[in-house]
């Protein structure tokens, strides 16, 4: 279902495994690889790459017109590794939030999302 970016902390990946997600990670397969490539994996296997990086808002919406992946961007990191899987599973906990086919964006007091055309 996701796929962790070099920068999404392991402590967060543990969290969401255990949670009953699975998460594929850059750190633990793929280390070193550039954004693209990170885009290419989350394509070719349908996973929602998460991150912490703001590049992926231009490489989705000026690189990226056709099929784009799924993007949950963390703008803050927070006081601790497992603040990125608490929030997301508090997020996903209290609304029916869909992140495939979106760019979503997660902040502290607020979500934005912008859904891709199909």
């Amino acid at each position: 279902m996701f796929l962790a970016n070099e920068n999404f902390p392991r402590p967060s990946t543990l969290i969401l495994r255990d949670n009953g997600f699975k998460v594929k990670s850059i750190q633990e397969e793929y280390q070193g690889i550039s954004d693209l490539e990170v885009v290419e994996i989350a394509l070719n296997l349908d996973l929602i790459i998460l991150t912490f990086d703001s590049d992926y808002g231009e490489i989705i919406f000026k690189h990226t017109k056709h099929n784009p992946p799924s993007v949950v961007y963390f703008r803050e990191k927070g006081n601790s590794p497992e603040f990125a899987a608490l929030s997301l599973l508090s997020i996903l906990s209290k609304t029916p939030l869909v992140l495939k086919d979106a760019f979503t964006v997660v902040e502290a007091n607020n979500i934005r999302q912008r859904f891709y055309k199909k």
